[in-house]
């Protein structure tokens, strides 16, 4: 009998004394993890943005790349915040965003909409974006400003963990005849980027057997050989392809637009037989390229 409240006793001291610190803190974490998780920071999305999960495999495209809490991420063209509200609260307090717009005196190259009122407007982006970011941030997210190609400062070389292009490269290539805005923006990444640093990239694209003409990015689309030349040409070392966003269903040719595809329709219209046939393909063929940047001693 003594023998048995004697083990009893030790039952009870040892799991007040385990209780209180070790199986609460174990419990804490187990919170704090799954507060942060990608997979719940992607069930948290409106049910707009998760319509595009089937196209734009955000887990699967996040996790190639490798981005993680803590780390300090540049999103070029970041727009709306599709990718924003997720990277947000996945980078975390410890974290950091910035938005990474084109050079102002790329946008009236654009033409059509790209108005002198709209123009006016897009230099004071980096402010209104900045402010309206913070509608996306929640007490846990990450810090978040904005910056243009043009306009990275000096103290930024150097720090950044990781450069995201997620469709939007077409642009910067397109405009090659009026200014080097593709080899701009790959160098101005590389300053950037800390030695081994990530550049992640997610691009329409085109079949090599295509001509350089049309797969010039004025259709949206581009060549991975393209891609994989201005990549090394800026001092980039090719890591890995991942097969995540690719839609063989997507076969365009010439005189094919990107935004022919869903979710823009572009060419249908009222079409509802083309609109059909245009929903049946789906988004468009995509690569996820992964590079980085030489560390010093390499």
């Amino acid at each position: 009998m003594k023998t048995k409240l004697l083990i009893a006793q030790l039952l009870i001291s040892t799991f007040i004394f385990i209780a209180p610190s070790t199986l609460f803190a174990a419990h804490h974490g187990e919170e704090q993890v799954k507060k942060h998780s990608l997979g719940d920071i992607l069930d948290a999305q409106d049910d707009s943005a998760k319509a595009r999960y089937e196209f734009r495999n955000p887990k699967e495209t996040i996790e190639f790349f490798g981005i993680e809490p803590g780390m300090k991420v540049a999103e070029a063209l970041p727009g709306g915040g599709w990718y924003s509200k997720i990277l947000l609260p996945l980078l975390g307090q410890d974290g950091h965003l910035l938005g990474v717009d084109y050079s102002l005196d790329m946008w009236p190259h654009f033409g059509g909409f790209a108005t002198a009122e709209f123009i006016e407007k897009r230099k004071t982006w980096t402010t209104t974006w900045t402010e309206g970011a913070q509608e996306w941030r929640g007490d846990d997210s990450a810090d978040v400003s904005a910056v243009t190609f043009a306009t990275m400062p000096e103290d930024l070389d150097g720090t950044l963990d990781a450069v995201v292009f997620i469709r939007a490269l077409h642009n910067l290539a397109r405009f090659s005849e009026q200014g080097d805005y593709l080899g701009n923006a790959i160098s101005a990444s590389f300053k950037a980027l800390k030695p081994g640093g990530i550049v992640g990239i997610v691009q329409h694209q085109a079949r090599e057997d295509r001509s350089d003409s049309w797969a010039d990015g004025s259709n949206g689309y581009l060549k991975k050989s393209m891609i994989m030349s201005a990549m090394k040409a800026a001092g980039f070392e090719f890591v890995a392809e991942s097969s995540v966003n690719e839609n063989a269903k997507d076969q365009a040719t010439e005189g094919d637009i990107v935004w022919r595809l869903p979710p823009s329709f572009g060419t249908s219209g009222d079409d509802e037989e083309l609109k059909a046939k245009m929903t049946a393909i789906g988004e468009s063929n995509r690569m996820t390229l992964k590079f980085r940047k030489p560390l010093a001693d390499s």
